[in-house]
């Protein structure tokens, strides 16, 4: 449990030192519900943890609602995309190519030039050794909840 804590602990140091790139998330984001428009949260994966909390934990987050590819999107509108790793390219060409604006965490090192704002949080191995010589414990979601 000591290694989990102290690896769990490295990894939240890391995402802490990308305190810029957060703030510019949550200032983008925040345009949506100071200008009368919906946070639509389009999540892949272990990272649609950040959108159930968002949408109905304990402390929703205010504007937000589960993107809807039908859905008519206004420029006060804001999509926020999570993914594992490339999983959101797709949405993210299709969003940029219609001039909606849009956020990107991914997991795992990538990158996404069409993002107003991009987070990757370089998780690509588990944090834990496992018995075969590999890592185990990829902390996807636990990461993107804590961003």
């Amino acid at each position: 449990m000591k290694i989990l804590t102290t690896q769990l602990t490295g990894l939240f140091q890391r995402i802490a030192k990308e305190e810029q790139a957060i703030e510019d998330t949550a200032r983008f984001l925040a345009q949506a519900v100071i200008g009368e428009g919906s946070i639509h949260l389009a999540a892949f994966g272990e990272l649609e943890a950040v959108a159930a909390s968002a949408l109905n934990g304990a402390e929703t987050l205010e504007s937000a609602v589960r993107y809807d590819p039908s859905a008519e999107l206004s420029t006060a509108d804001r999509v926020w995309i999570l993914a594992p790793k490339d999983e959101g390219d797709s949405l993210a060409q299709e969003l940029s190519g219609r001039a909606v604006p849009f956020a990107m965490l991914t997991a795992e090192s990538h990158r996404n030039e069409r993002a107003d704002v991009f987070l990757s949080m370089n998780i690509d191995k588990g944090l834990l050794p496992s018995e075969d010589g590999g890592r185990i414990m990829l902390p996807h979601g636990l990461g993107a909840l804590y961003v």
